[in-house]
C-alpha cells in the first residue's frame, strides 16, 4: 500500500450514472472499486445519479441529483415543468418523452458541469459505463479518461428486439435504445477502455469499433470472506436462488420460471429472486401465465449479509442470462460454496469455468435444459458438494477486489503515460 500523500497516489474521480447497492453490477462495481482503490492508498471520490450507490466512508460521494424518471416507485413518471431547471434536466425530459433513454447524456453532462471547476483536482476520471457526450467534454477540459465497458448495451439491444412481440414493440425498443449510437461515438473517441472479460473485449471491437490496442481486460472481484458457505444456516429444499437487476430479455428470467414451471409437475421447488418485480413486466406476466404466484418470491433493498444468507439457504443458484459481460452474482454465489447452474451466454463460460467442473451448463434460451440440469443438479448432493467447493476454490484463486484494483491502477498509468505522450498504446 502507498502513502495517501505519496506521488504515486492518484487522486480519482469515479462517475456511475446509476448505482443501485446491492441489485445490479454498477452500484457494486463502483462500491468495491473505490474501497480497494482507497485501501491501495489512492484517494476516489464518487460522482453518481439515482439510485445512489453505497460507499466506504472514506469515499466521498457526490449526489448529482436527476429527475429520477426511472425511480422504483413510479417508473416512467413525467417530469411537471417546473422539476426543469437546468440544461441537463431539460435534455433528460425531453430524450425521455421522444422514447429514448435519458439517464447516461443527462448524466454525463451533470457530471462535467460538477468537474468543470474541479480540474486540478484530479489526476483522471474512470467513467462507468456512462458514454454520453458530456465524457468527451470532460476530456476536453484535459483530465484523462478512461471508460468502464462492462458490455457493450448494443448486445441488450439486438436481443430486446429479437424478443419483441410485435412490429410495434420492436420500434418502440430501438427508439428506447438510440443511445447506444452515442454510445459508440464516445467510446471510439476515448484514449483508454477497460471491460471485464475477453468475450465483452471482442463485443466492444465489434459492435463499438473501439481498437484492440487501446483495451484491456480487467475482471471485477468478490469478497470470499463475506460471500462464503455458513454452516449455520440450514439449506431449505428445493430453494433455487436467482438475481434480476433488471426485467430484460438479455437476464433470461422468462425461462428460468419456465423451468420452474416444469418442474413444479415433478417435485416441491421454489425460487427466491433477488430484484424488484416490475409490475406489468414481462416476468409478472409469466408468473401469471404459469401459475408460479405462490412457488415465487422477491427480494430486494437487502444487505450484502442477508444475500449470503440467502445463497446458503438455497440448494441452487441459477444464471440463466442469455448474455453476460461477466456476471458477479455468478461469482458471488459461487464464493458461498453453493452450486451454480447457468448458461453459456456470453462470459459466462470464461467466468465460471468447466461444465461439471466449477459449473453445470446448459445453452442460452433453453428453459427445458435449464430444468434438467437443475432436477439433476437437485438429486445429486454430492454432486453439488462437489461442484460447490470447486466453484469457491475457482473465485479464491482468480478474483478479489484488491486485484481488480491493481489492474485497474495500471491501467491508469497507461493512461497517463499516453497523455503525456511518453508511451504508446499497450495491447491489452
Amino acid at each position: 500500500m502507498i502513502s495517501p500523500h505519496s506521488p504515486e497516489s492518484l487522486r480519482i474521480a469515479l462517475l456511475s450514472y446509476r448505482g443501485k447497492p446491492h441489485c445490479g453490477g454498477q452500484g457494486v462495481y463502483v462500491r468495491h472499486l473505490s474501497k480497494a482503490l482507497v485501501d491501495l492508498g489512492h484517494h476516489v471520490e464518487v460522482f453518481s445519479g439515482q439510485p445512489y450507490p453505497r460507499v466506504d466512508d472514506a469515499v466521498p460521494l457526490h449526489r448529482l441529483e436527476s429527475l429520477d424518471i426511472f425511480n422504483d416507485h413510479f417508473p416512467g413518471r413525467t417530469p411537471a415543468f417546473w422539476e426543469i431547471k437546468s440544461f441537463a434536466d431539460f435534455v433528460e425530459t425531453s430524450q425521455f418523452t421522444l422514447g429514448t433513454f435519458s439517464e447516461p447524456l443527462a448524466f454525463s453532462l451533470r457530471a462535467y458541469q460538477a468537474l468543470k471547476p474541479r480540474v486540478a483536482d484530479f489526476d483522471l476520471v474512470q467513467d462507468n459505463q456512462t458514454l454520453g457526450y458530456g465524457i468527451l467534454a470532460i476530456q476536453r477540459l484535459g483530465l484523462p479518461v478512461i471508460g468502464t465497458i462492462h458490455h457493450p448495451i448494443t448486445v441488450d439491444r439486438r436481443l430486446e428486439i429479437e424478443h419483441a412481440r410485435t412490429r410495434m414493440e420492436r420500434w418502440g425498443k430501438r427508439r428506447w435504445y438510440a443511445f447506444t449510437k452515442m454510445q459508440t461515438r464516445v467510446a471510439t473517441r476515448l484514449q483508454r477502455v477497460i471491460t471485464v472479460s475477453e468475450n465483452s473485449l471482442s463485443d466492444i471491437h465489434n459492435d463499438h469499433r473501439v481498437p484492440f490496442e487501446r483495451m484491456a481486460v480487467v475482471p471485477v472481484g468478490v469478497d470470499p470472506d463475506l460471500f462464503g458457505p455458513d454452516p449455520a444456516v440450514t439449506r431449505t429444499p428445493g430453494q433455487i436462488l436467482t438475481t434480476a437487476s433488471a426485467d430484460v430479455a438479455l437476464k433470461g428470467l422468462r425461462y428460468l420460471l419456465e423451468a420452474v414451471a416444469k418442474l413444479r409437475t415433478e417435485r416441491d421447488v421454489n425460487l427466491v429472486v433477488i430484484g424488484r418485480v416490475k409490475e406489468g413486466g414481462t416476468a409478472e406476466a409469466t408468473i401469471d401465465r404459469l401459475g408460479l404466484t405462490d412457488a415465487v418470491s422477491w427480494v430486494s433493498g437487502v444487505t450484502d449479509e442477508r444475500i449470503v444468507e440467502l445463497y446458503n439457504e438455497s440448494e441452487l443458484a441459477v444464471v440463466p442470462s442469455l448474455y453476460e459481460g461477466f456476471s458477479l452474482p455468478a461469482i458471488e454465489a459461487m464464493a458461498t460454496g453453493i452450486p451454480l447452474v447457468a448458461t453459456t451466454g456470453g462470459a459466462l463460460p470464461e467466468v465460471v469455468g468447466h461444465h461439471d467442473e466449477t459449473a453445470l451448463l446448459v445453452e442460452p434460451g433453453d428453459s427445458e435444459a435449464l430444468a434438467t440440469m437443475i432436477g439433476t443438479a437437485l438429486d445429486d448432493p454430492a454432486m453439488r458438494a462437489r461442484i460447490g467447493a470447486a466453484g469457491r476454490q475457482r473465485v479464491i484463486d482468480q478474483w478479489s477486489w484488491r486485484h481488480t484494483a491493481e489492474r485497474t491502477v495500471e491501467q491508469y498509468r497507461i493512461l497517463l503515460d499516453l497523455q503525456a505522450g511518453t508511451s504508446a498504446p499497450t495491447p491489452a
